[in-house]
């Protein structure tokens, strides 16, 4: 269990990471998207994503998108929650590099709603390779798709953006912030 000061630096880190995807950002995934406690991201429907014009209905690349940007979200924060306890630095230094190998998406309905949201969990984690389940659905619940992933997971290289940030607690804000150097 983290204790509310682990916590806060988690989501910092975690903010950055989600912050500096350009494709997420193309994807609508930001950081008020993404659910830590309970490993979902949630993406609203936007004109742009949608692949059939004549139905209205979500495009499968978005789709395949936000189910690989979940599991390699999920491998990500799993491998920061286990630098908990070290000192900032070392945290940043530690988060881990996470790279699709495989991925395979099921598409089992069309994909019709306003809010999508994605789900996933971990199937199986070696010391560099992981796979991972995801799910998406509707703001109904429909099952529109799911997938399976395999990620490398490895150490961040040096010379990373990560290298160039550091975290900091601003007077008086019991939050903590991300400041690029």
């Amino acid at each position: 269990m983290i204790d509310e000061h682990e916590r806060q630096e988690l989501r910092a880190i975690a903010d950055y990471y989600i912050e500096s995807s350009p494709f997420g950002k193309l994807l609508g995934i930001d950081k008020d998207s993404v659910d830590l406690d309970n490993d979902t991201i949630t993406v609203t429907m936007r004109n742009d994503l949608i692949g059939n014009a004549f139905q209205g209905i979500l495009h499968g690349g978005a789709i395949s998108g936000m189910l690989d940007s979940m599991g390699g979200h999920l491998m990500f924060i799993t491998g920061l929650k286990k630098t908990a306890g070290l000192p900032r630095e070392e945290r940043i230094k530690k988060a881990p590099l996470v790279s699709t190998i495989d991925l395979r998406i099921d598409y089992l309905r069309p994909g019709r709603g306003n809010v999508f949201t994605t789900t996933g969990a971990i199937l199986r984690q070696g010391n560099k390779v992981a796979v991972t389940r995801m799910e998406l659905h509707n703001e109904k619940g429909d099952l529109i798709a799911v997938g399976t992933g395999t990620y490398l997971v490895s150490p961040m290289p040096p010379n990373t953006s990560f290298d160039k940030v550091t975290l900091t607690e601003k007077p008086g804000d019991k939050t903590i912030h991300f400041d690029k150097q």
